[in-house]
């Protein structure tokens, strides 16, 4: 049940409501998940009505997909909001930690939102194309930040890939796997020496 005529709110007033159709939206389902969501459950969590909700949405799809763009930079990658010049003072080692440390903590504010968006990036094409962009502006980032502080290393677009997937691994390993018999905090200095013996 879509609407063909969907408008783009232009008052201030309707785009606020827009915008928290979407952040109830997502919350709703990243909580509920996708398929146990619907939108009479999203107007009624946004305070509108359904009717409301499909001025500016073809379905509960769309409201997720824009939820996903909006939200997942800073929970998929947090390293997309490093600020450039901020970490030219920082050590790389620092740098590292830091984005490790916010990756972590960013997995475990929102473990039901990571859960439900790889869940369906491996079944829906649009949410796969929004995490893949995601993931390349992540690398693209890193080298901004490795080239800061003058690292000159071979393959550096490909080393920053491996280096983005590295960490997001020690994240679901220390989020979501807990393995009980694991030191986390010599697991982070592994991976943290690994990057950087990875950039010699």
């Amino acid at each position: 049940m879509g609407n063909s005529e969907i408008r783009e709110p232009i008052q201030k007033r309707s785009i606020e409501k827009k915008e928290k159709i979407i952040k109830y939206g997502f919350d709703l389902i990243c909580e509920k998940g996708y398929h146990n969501t619907n939108t009479a459950e999203i107007a009624k969590s946004a305070g509108v009505s359904t009717g409301i909700v499909y001025q500016y949405f073809n379905d509960k799809r769309d409201i997720f997909l824009q939820g996903i763009e909006q939200y997942s930079k800073s929970l998929l990658f947090p390293i997309n909001e490093i600020s450039i010049s901020n970490s030219k003072s920082n050590t790389l080692e620092e740098d590292l930690i830091n984005v490790i440390n916010k990756s972590i903590k960013n997995h475990k504010l929102s473990e039901s939102a990571h859960e439900e968006i790889y869940a369906l990036q491996h079944s829906d094409s649009d949410v796969a194309k929004i995490f893949f962009e995601q993931e390349i502006e992540a690398t693209n980032t890193l080298i901004s930040v490795l080239e800061s502080k003058n690292i000159k290393t071979d393959n550096i677009k490909e080393k920053a890939h491996l280096i983005i997937s590295m960490i997001d691994n020690l994240c679901h390993e220390i989020v979501y796997h807990k393995h009980k018999d694991m030191n986390y905090e010599i697991m982070k200095d592994i991976v943290v020496k690994s990057i950087i013996n990875l950039l010699n």
